[in-house]
């Protein structure tokens, strides 16, 4: 036994992990160059030997979890060869242009795949468990959710920053009446945006918020913040401010870490979301402090591993109605993914907040729905 292999089943153990083992979390390894790799490149070293083929795991997302409950990150050096590795995807750029080409590498995939995987509404963010038994209801009940928070009112203009496939466009103008205005940077998403709010109050917009004019009652991002990036948090609010009218609210859905960081584990920046890092509340409440106020903070990380999971059936179920567009090494990718984020909600080392802003300005008490 060499000694990466020695020191890789130490580091498992540690996290109650057996090679071989017969447990969910175990792994079978069916190359040893996994053990080199994974010392040398870490998150990223596990994630490609995954989708190589060289190891197997019953439950990736429980494997996940209990190597995030030992905080394995911190028994792994960082290697020169993995910051070399990584480089390309620190360097990708948030820019109006780079935004673009980051949302185009995830979203254009394939419509086929996302409309499989999401569910009826196709909402690609986490879903609202409360009182739900299937994924649409859980959907449905985060929509209304939303508009509630939002206290919408018929006739209201919103503004949906990174609006998907119009799912919440489709909600909140036929449910509440406002008139939506809906922009993503993805080409393919705009399609099926469109076609989902026929006949509705709502325009869907191939642009970046930064190209956005004019004023609106209200304004959501959902699953969007994750994409904006910490040099561009700052700017971010401040258009925001400036598109909101003076007695506006704003709610922002999305996915944060327990602490500040510039960047993303590195085998997610590489295959699933280039350019992408997720914000931390006090990376938020920075970002905000001299032009909003935080009405309200509501987290449900827990809900996302349940999402998540739904996702991964329905990927996994209906895979094979998709095999002619995708190849073997994209299906571990991808169950690769859905699982391993999983693990990170149901460790707890990720969040789902909801935070509802308003202007610096006189106002009553708000209190938020549930």
């Amino acid at each position: 036994m060499d000694t990466s292999e020695t020191r890789v089943k130490q580091l498992f153990k540690l996290a109650n992990i057996k090679v071989g083992g017969s447990n969910p979390q175990d792994i079978v390894v069916h190359d040893k160059r996994f053990y080199t790799k994974v010392l040398r490149y870490r998150e990223l070293g596990l994630g490609e030997s995954y989708m190589d083929g060289w190891w197997d795991c019953k439950a990736i997302d429980q494997l996940i979890t209990n190597l995030l409950g030992v905080n394995i990150r911190s028994l792994v050096k960082i290697s020169p060869s993995l910051l070399l590795a990584a480089l390309p995807g620190i360097f990708k750029t948030q820019s109006v242009t780079g935004a673009k080409k980051n949302a185009e590498h995830h979203y254009n995939i394939g419509n086929d795949l996302y409309q499989r995987m999401l569910g009826e509404r196709m909402i690609y963010s986490c879903a609202y468990w409360k009182g739900a038994k299937t994924l649409d209801q859980a959907q449905e009940n985060k929509l209304d959710l939303i508009c509630r928070k939002l206290e919408l009112k018929k006739g209201m203009k919103l503004l949906d920053i990174g609006c998907g496939w119009g799912g919440f466009a489709k909600y909140a103008a036929s449910k509440y009446g406002v008139n939506v205005t809906g922009i993503t940077p993805a080409g393919e998403q705009i399609k099926l945006a469109k076609e989902a709010t026929k006949g509705l109050s709502v325009k869907i917009l191939q642009k970046d918020y930064r190209e956005i004019t004019g004023k609106f009652d209200r304004i959501t991002s959902i699953g969007m913040l994750e994409h904006v990036g910490p040099k561009n948090y700052e700017n971010f609010f401040a258009i925001c401010n400036q598109l909101l009218t003076d007695n506006g609210m704003m709610l922002h859905h999305t996915i944060a870490s327990n602490k500040a960081s510039k960047y993303i584990n590195p085998w997610i920046s590489k295959y699933i979301f280039p350019g992408g890092v997720l914000p931390s509340l006090g990376q938020i409440s920075d970002a905000v402090a001299d032009r909003w106020i935080i009405e309200d903070v509501q987290n449900f990380g827990p809900d996302y591993d349940k999402t998540l999971m739904a996702w991964h059936k329905n990927f996994t179920t209906h895979y094979k109605e998709l095999k002619g567009n995708y190849d073997e090494r994209f299906y571990r990718m991808w169950k690769f993914y859905l699982l391993i984020c999983a693990g990170g909600f149901r460790s707890r080392h990720l969040q789902l907040l909801q935070l509802v802003m308003r202007k610096v300005r006189p106002s009553n008490t708000y209190i938020a729905a549930r």
